[in-house]
């Protein structure tokens, strides 16, 4: 048995975080995407575009969230890792810059990607560089979540 720090959000044993977070980096990683790729060819359907997948991404972000921190509450060892709260903190900076970016290109279309919502995806994408990194020196490093005893279940 050992004494990695246990996932408590879990189904049939897998932690449930790990399984949502690709969420939301592939939907801000692609609203980047397409404000480049308005910002080079003024189509406004890559605005559109860029609405829907932050919306999406901010709605992925809170499931995660809610797997995140139920881990993070339901065990003391992942409350007293460095890289717990860098990780949580850069992404409650990511999803508040997402906010923003959303509400402003709702409210003023076009006009709010180039160049404030193309900065600020470039701006979420570093951050999630970070924040990623944070996030896999927890698994590989303090072995959250990883059940190394065989049994299957979550650690």
């Amino acid at each position: 048995m050992t004494n990695n720090p246990r996932s408590t959000a879990s189904i049939a044993g897998h932690p449930i975080h790990p399984m949502l977070i690709p969420f939301p980096i592939a939907f801000f990683v692609a609203t980047f995407v397409c404000d480049l790729i308005f910002w080079r060819t003024a189509n406004p359907a890559w605005v559109a575009g860029s609405l829907w997948l932050l919306g999406a991404g901010l709605i992925m972000a809170a499931l995660a969230a809610l797997a995140g921190l139920t881990d993070v509450f339901g065990d003391v060892q992942i409350r007293n890792l460095r890289e717990a709260w860098l990780h949580a903190g850069g992404n409650v900076v990511v999803v508040l810059i997402e906010v923003y970016n959303w509400y402003s290109r709702y409210a003023h279309g076009e006009a709010a990607v180039v160049p404030t919502g193309l900065l600020l995806s470039l701006i979420v994408v570093l951050i999630m560089l970070f924040t990623g990194w944070m996030g896999w020196e927890m698994v590989y490093r303090r072995r959250v979540g990883v059940a190394d005893d065989g049994s299957g279940e979550v650690r």
